[in-house]
């Protein structure tokens, strides 16, 4: 079977890379044009552009799929090469850019989804974040046959996966992002043999996964402690959870939920010590922040952060909009 790919970030590239270790035949991945980032703001390749040159696979990076859209002239080019390289199914993987149905109905087998959620749960851009934020229990990785619907089309494979406890964003991507290389390979071969079912996916438990905010991500301590605690994994790595704590904006990198026995308002600092660590009342329970970073500084341990940042107990943490 020959393979057209179509992904951006770390999750897709690995992916892609599972299914060229696989050995299918990918003559084309697509990919978001370079964007500028560091410091530097310099142009930088995406990791799926990254892995295709270094093993000689052709790359596309068109700005638009839509022929309506705002750029026409892009969009038709990326649809001729579409039509011109010859190729069974599209394997699509946090790609970016909208398929419309002009391009969804080229390929044969039509193209499938790698979706780090269990369909209908978590359908859009953020999947990942909202299922440790909102306590889910677990979540997995569903194959989907795309229609024009957002995440919305048939199921063909599904494999789940136990939120731990002290799961990140960033450790349950890494897990997902390999059970995602697995499972579309599975899938991929049971196509090949002609195996490859479809299930409709559930008409009721969908929710909406919308993009992270860097103002979501301030902390207000009027808040639970077991929804904060959730909301500093989910904003871990990006965009980092952030409250305003003695007079300086911090980023607040681990916490966990403790009994809070004193009669305190929100955001009052109950302790901060080398013995209890730094603890902030919350509107219910309180939270000790474990791991913290000054701006421009690196992240510390609380005990090693109040070293250098001394905080007296009975002051204030208040929410501090992110970046």
């Amino acid at each position: 079977m020959k393979i057209i790919f179509a992904g951006t970030p770390e999750f897709a590239a690995v992916a892609l890379a599972a299914i060229h270790a696989a050995g299918f035949d990918i003559p084309l991945v697509l990919t978001q044009p370079d964007r500028p980032a560091g410091r530097g703001m310099q142009l930088h390749a995406s990791a799926v552009k990254q892995f295709a040159l270094a093993h000689g696979i052709p790359v596309a990076q068109p700005v638009s799929l839509r022929l309506d859209g705002k750029y026409p002239d892009a969009a038709s080019e990326a649809d001729a090469l579409l039509r011109a390289t010859p190729h069974d199914v599209m394997v699509v993987a946090a790609y970016g850019l909208i398929l419309p149905p002009s391009v969804l109905a080229i390929p044969p087998s039509g193209c499938l989804n790698i979706h780090a959620s269990l369909l209908p749960r978590w359908r859009g851009a953020a999947p990942i974040h909202r299922a440790i934020e909102a306590g889910d229990p677990e979540t997995g990785i569903t194959i989907m046959q795309m229609d024009k619907g957002l995440d919305t089309g048939p199921m063909l494979l599904v494999e789940r996966l136990v939120i731990d406890a002290d799961d990140t964003t960033g450790s349950l991507h890494d897990r997902l992002a390999s059970l995602g290389g697995k499972l579309i390979v599975d899938a991929l071969r049971q196509l090949e043999r002609g195996a490859l079912l479809a299930t409709k996916q559930p008409d009721s438990g969908t929710c909406y996964a919308a993009k992270i905010s860097k103002e979501e991500a301030a902390l207000d301590f009027a808040q639970p402690a077991e929804l904060l605690s959730r909301k500093i994994r989910a904003f871990h790595p990006a965009p980092g959870a952030s409250a305003l704590i003695g007079g300086v904006a911090i980023k607040i990198w681990r916490a966990e939920v403790v009994a809070c026995s004193e009669l305190a308002l929100p955001g009052e600092i109950i302790a901060a010590d080398a013995i209890s660590g730094l603890v902030i009342a919350c509107g219910r329970s309180a939270l000790r922040l474990t791991e913290l970073q000054k701006p421009g500084g690196k992240r510390l341990p609380a005990s090693e952060f109040l070293k250098g940042s001394p905080i007296a107990a009975g002051t204030c943490a208040q929410v501090f909009p992110a970046g």
